[in-house]
């Protein structure tokens, strides 16, 4: 039976679990979207090595289990490179990296979707390679694709429980202390997934009103 003292007794470490992960997810969304727009650009490259070399990370990647990724950086790491990371650094690092790789998808169907003559008017207009990008190219290709970054948010907000695996002192691994504590799992891990909604649907509604208002921009 549900136990509102207990309930309200256990929400401060809840809550500062539900910070940890809001921070995780925002450090390691904006290194997906830095690595992911990177990988984007490499694969257009015309050195067909480079290209190759990250089709083939982005593949790796996308094909073995974030839980393995994180797993690996944490513990294994340390043994084969000497090279040991805080939990909190390694969730964002394996987040970032792992999300990348779909971010630059994302990024890809952004830059396909310019239209030919744009750059073709950077060429006639004599840009450099660099202007062309930062001044025609992306300002055109990144707006569009907003909407599904934001649901990339989302989408690694929710993966944070994972992260219990290194330790990280997120909400779930929170939620776990105080069961082996109280011996209750009814309220603690109730209160987690009441916290991850309250934080998600929110979130995914303004992310529809800012689609809706982007499409209605393309069509005005």
């Amino acid at each position: 039976m549900w136990n509102w003292d207990y309930a309200f007794s256990i929400l401060p470490p809840l809550l500062k679990g539900l910070i940890v992960a809001i921070q995780v997810t925002l450090c390691s969304f904006l290194v997906a979207c830095i690595v992911g727009l990177l990988l984007a650009l490499l694969r257009r490259s015309p050195m067909k090595i480079v290209a190759a070399i990250t089709n083939g990370f982005s593949g790796f990647i996308r094909n073995t289990p974030l839980l393995v990724q994180v797993l690996f950086l944490y513990y294994t790491l340390p043994m084969i490179a000497n090279i040991s990371l805080p939990a909190f650094t390694v969730g964002v690092i394996g987040l970032g990296l792992h999300y990348s790789t779909y971010l630059s998808e994302v990024y890809r169907s952004g830059i396909d979707a310019v239209p030919r003559g744009q750059w073709e008017a950077a060429r006639a207009l004599n840009y450099s390679r660099t202007d062309t990008w930062t001044k025609i190219i992306l300002p055109q290709a990144i707006p569009p694709i907003i909407p599904i970054l934001g649901n990339y948010l989302l989408v690694m907000f929710k993966e944070t429980p994972i992260l219990m695996a290194i330790t990280l002192a997120e909400m779930l691994l929170a939620a776990k202390n105080l069961m082996s504590i109280s011996f209750r799992p009814f309220e603690p891990i109730t209160i987690v997934g009441v916290l991850f909604l309250l934080i998600s649907y929110p979130a995914s509604i303004l992310i529809r009103r800012v689609e809706k208002r982007l499409n209605t921009q393309r069509g005005s």
